[in-house]
């Protein structure tokens, strides 16, 4: 939805959309905000993000062939 909306916000603007759209438009002005400033995300994002390497490390140290758990347990 929010693709949706950068596409046609020219056109029709936010609120408008969003009015159509099951979405909040402080939804979408958060959203925004986020991918402007990644500082906002939440916490859990951030870690989400630092962990990306390391579960990419051992995914390809053990041959591309560990499954979620096995890669958890690393």
């Amino acid at each position: 939805m929010i693709a949706f909306i950068d596409d046609h916000r020219e056109a029709h603007g936010v609120e408008p959309i969003c009015k159509v759209l099951p979405i909040a438009p402080s939804t979408y002005h958060e959203h925004a905000a986020r991918r402007a400033d990644p500082s906002r995300l939440p916490a859990r994002a951030k870690r989400d993000g630092a962990l990306i390497p390391e579960i990419k490390r051992v995914f390809s140290e053990n041959f591309e062939v560990y499954g979620a758990r096995k890669v958890w347990r690393q």
